[in-house]
């Protein structure tokens, strides 16, 4: 087969995988049904717009061969993965619950991707290196979903497309209600395959690009805050795994605050725990050549996170931002009652202001004020908007 720069063949692998196959009820039921169900879905399903479509069968593996126009190998590689990926799920859908009536524990369809290179002279030698690859990717339950994640977080990286939004941190003890300051939250452009910010973080992480999008988020967060006033802080989320990161470079954040015309006096780095600390002494140390810059340090999810006390103790934070789950209906919860009493009480030893999270009703703003807290945030008092106002 001839390729020419306007066209390009691709290969999609599938695969049945899993413990199940063990059984000699499944594994043959598998061997009989899995041929002819995959041909007759090509046949009556061809992918739309495609052309070239053939396979090749290796022993009961399936490897689907497609022609693709040439748009860069980038987008090539994208459009694949999107195809296996719905033909991945589509047809372990139908052919499970045609073959065993439903779901097979420990039994599942996998697909690999690639794309033929151009520079393997013998046509025989591209089809051979085209398959071994399709197959290395496909050894992952989810190979293709990764794939199609790690190109939206490319895409998220390269086009600088998180968004913040600001939620206000409102001072309780000067009888203003005025806004103390915010805290930068991070949203992603689409929902399909994150759906928040933690899952693009946990997803960074296993990517190895943890302190890449946590510093794109602080960058974010400092060049849409426009409206913040001299007295107010900016909360930043930073997480702890980026103080052991080696591409980790202090200073980057003083330099962009200055373009914007902020200090580090404006900014609270708050440590959220979705990790304990490892590594206390190399965390103190970097927190304390950013206390000496004039940035100040939260410590937050306290209550609900993996080393909460630890971290106060060791660390000394400027602030505590008691997480929302001790929050919620503490006016109805004498426990909940006593345990943010006892961070209070904590808190005032170490001089350290306290904020409470989640406030969403006036009888929980009323305990918590009571208690002496400092400062709050939550829906009652403002929801997360794009702007500072």
């Amino acid at each position: 087969m001839i390729v020419t720069n306007k066209e390009q063949m691709g290969i999609i692998y599938f695969a049945w995988h899993g413990k199940a196959q063990e059984q000699m009820e499944i594994s043959g039921r598998l061997k009989a049904e899995w041929k002819p169900f995959a041909e007759q879905v090509l046949q009556e399903q061809k992918p739309e717009g495609l052309s070239g479509l053939s396979r090749l069968w290796l022993r009961d593996d399936l490897f689907v061969c497609i022609k693709l126009p040439y748009v860069g190998r980038e987008l090539m590689e994208e459009q694949l993965l999107e195809l296996g990926s719905q033909m991945k799920q589509d047809w372990e859908q139908q052919f499970v619950n045609a073959v065993f009536g439903g779901n097979v524990p420990e039994l599942s369809l996998h697909a690999g991707v690639s794309i033929l290179d151009n520079g393997i002279r013998s046509e025989q030698e591209r089809m051979y290196e085209g398959i071994k690859q399709a197959v290395i990717h496909g050894q992952s339950t989810s190979a293709t979903e990764r794939g199609l994640k790690r190109s939206t977080l490319d895409q998220i990286l390269q086009g600088r497309l998180i968004q913040p939004v600001y939620q206000p941190i409102i001072s309780l003890q000067c009888g203003t209600g005025a806004a103390y300051g915010y805290e930068a939250l991070t949203r992603v452009p689409t929902q399909r395959w994150f759906d928040g910010p933690l899952p693009l973080f946990d997803f960074a992480a296993e990517e190895g690009l943890t302190y890449s999008v946590d510093r794109l988020a602080r960058e974010r967060a400092i060049e849409c805050s426009t409206g913040l006033s001299s007295g107010q802080k900016l909360f930043i989320n930073i997480t702890a795994q980026i103080m052991q990161d080696p591409t980790f470079t202090p200073g980057q954040t003083l330099l962009l605050l200055e373009q914007y015309g902020l200090s580090p006096h404006h900014v609270v780095f708050e440590i959220t725990e979705r990790s304990s600390i490892e590594d206390f002494a190399s965390a103190k140390k970097l927190l304390e050549h950013y206390r000496s810059q004039g940035y100040e340090i939260a410590i937050d999810d306290a209550g609900a996170g993996y080393s909460s006390l630890q971290s106060i103790v060791e660390l000394k934070p400027d602030y505590i931002k008691i997480d929302r789950s001790l929050i919620s209906g503490i006016h109805q919860d004498e426990m909940k009652g006593h345990l943010v009493h006892t961070f209070t009480e904590l808190a005032a030893q170490m001089n350290i202001s306290l904020v409470a999270e989640g406030i969403e009703e006036e009888e929980e703003l009323t305990f918590v004020k009571a208690l002496g807290v400092q400062y709050a945030q939550g829906y009652l008092l403002g929801r997360p908007r794009p702007t500072i106002c």
